[in-house]
């Protein structure tokens, strides 16, 4: 019998094992989504039937991203409390000086890529600007806009707390093990969750396994900062502006999904699916990759000019339990 409870309990950290942990979070957010849909999203779709179909769409694009994404955030929150017992600020939400200086350098690297790809493009011949400002439900630009930058914002801070925060620390603690190692440990947690990432976006509208292996491409360069310094602060801005400035600044298709019922620029898009990605959007073009690339570098840059050196955040693969941890808690070196 000790043995088949070893199986699914750590006693020395008197919690479930890091699969089953993962699996129940899982749980926690199916049943999450089914009360979201009962309550809020089946009940917002009945009261917009006499809308128009730009209507419906914004707000399914707007608020019905920013709810599911919310009820990401809940069922993580959820589960760190009680199934790993540990504080939210080990998940990467140290929030120091240093935290709040790597969210502003993600979200100015997320506008940046995103702009250069946009030049890249446009220099090409590869998109044309057809329209400025665009909102399309009957409302002033300026008030439209906002919808999708909150959407986006739950986005970014919902798929980087499940992904980077809760997976990647739980593999990276789990992996942990005397033939691993805790750099081998963080360094499959990173691919494993990248890997993981990429895969939850295949039923994307567009997707093909072209833009499957980029968007793993895209979960590792988000990552690096977290394996880089243990929080989430770059990869939050990152994911942020990345997305926003895609889909609601230049006017590019989101991973295969349209939110440019509100977009400072609408284009036209031509040239090979090879380079723009096509239907799907940047992440899944040889630009977007060059710009992952791009990335990874300045990230690099910017870990080692801030901490005088580039080395891997090996605390994420050392588990600290709830009523022994801190803000404050030093963090210790690789």
């Amino acid at each position: 019998m000790s043995h088949i409870t070893w199986i699914f309990w750590n006693a020395r950290e008197r919690r479930l094992r890091a699969f089953w942990r993962l699996l129940v979070q899982i749980v926690i957010l199916f049943f999450i989504f089914l009360v979201l849909q009962l309550v809020i999203l089946a009940p917002l779709e009945r009261f917009l039937l006499p809308e128009s179909e730009a209507v419906i769409r914004f707000w399914r694009m707007t608020v019905g991203v920013a709810i599911f994404d919310g009820g990401l955030i809940l069922s993580t929150l959820i589960a760190a409390r009680f199934l790993d017992r540990r504080p939210l600020q080990d998940l990467g939400f140290h929030l120091d000086r240093d935290w709040w200086l790597d969210l502003g350098f993600g979200l100015a690297l997320g506008a940046l890529l995103m702009t250069l790809i946009f030049a890249v493009e446009l220099a090409a011949g590869w998109v044309v600007v057809v329209d400025v400002f665009q909102g399309d439900v009957g409302l002033p630009f300026p008030l439209v806009i906002w919808g999708p930058l909150l959407a986006f914002i739950f986005v970014g801070v919902g798929e980087e707390i499940l992904s980077r925060g809760y997976q990647l620390g739980n593999l990276a603690e789990g992996l942990n093990l005397p033939p691993i190692g805790p750099t081998g440990a963080l360094l499959l947690a990173w691919i494993l969750s990248s890997s993981v990432f990429g895969l939850l976006h295949f039923q994307n509208p567009n997707s093909s396994w072209i833009s499957t292996v980029n968007l793993i491409l895209a979960g590792l360069f988000l990552g690096l900062g977290r394996v880089l310094t243990g929080e989430l602060a770059i990869p939050i801005g990152l994911h942020i502006t990345w997305n926003f400035f895609q889909g609601n600044v230049f006017g590019f298709p989101v991973s295969g999904a349209r939110f440019t019922q509100a977009s400072v620029l609408v284009i036209q898009q031509a040239g090979p699916s090879l380079w723009t990605g096509g239907d799907f959007g940047p992440e899944a073009g040889l630009v977007g990759i060059g710009a992952i690339l791009l990335g990874c570098l300045l990230t690099l840059a910017w870990v080692r000019h801030r901490r005088g050196r580039v080395a891997l955040a090996l605390s994420v693969t050392q588990y600290r339990p709830w009523q022994h941890s801190s803000p404050q808690q030093e963090r210790i070196p690789s």
